[in-house]
């Protein structure tokens, strides 16, 4: 996995696919379980699944993408925006490989879990 500091070849353009297939995977959970719901309550949710510094990054660090991320030297792997980054590519990637947004949907709900259950409920 490589971020754009260490190289002009990147997963900038898979990162950038997970994160709208992330976004469409808590979209259909959440439609799923209240058609009704409001967009303000989607909106919600979606930017908190999606939060740099909190829910992305520490999906990432739980797979510690923050060891295989190659950067530059002045860059820290750690870092949430690198590491989250580099979640999402993972999607973008599964979803690539199995040609299944579907594949990936699933994916995605076992790695982050059932959090994303407790928080529709919380809405």
């Amino acid at each position: 996995m490589t971020h754009a500091s260490f190289s002009q070849e990147n997963n900038k353009a898979l990162s950038i696919f997970g994160s709208h297939l992330i976004e469409t995977s808590v979209s259909l959970q959440l439609l799923s379980q209240d058609i009704d719901t409001s967009s303000k309550a989607l909106t919600r949710l979606i930017a908190e699944v999606s939060n740099v510094d909190s829910s992305c990054a520490l999906d990432g660090n739980r797979l510690g993408l923050e060891r295989v991320i190659r950067v530059s030297p002045k860059t820290d792997a750690s870092n949430s925006a690198i590491v989250c980054g580099g979640f999402r590519a993972i999607f973008g990637a599964v979803a690539i490989d199995s040609g299944m947004v579907d594949e990936t949907i699933k994916v995605f709900w076992k790695v982050h879990g059932d959090r994303g259950g407790r928080l529709v409920s919380v809405l």
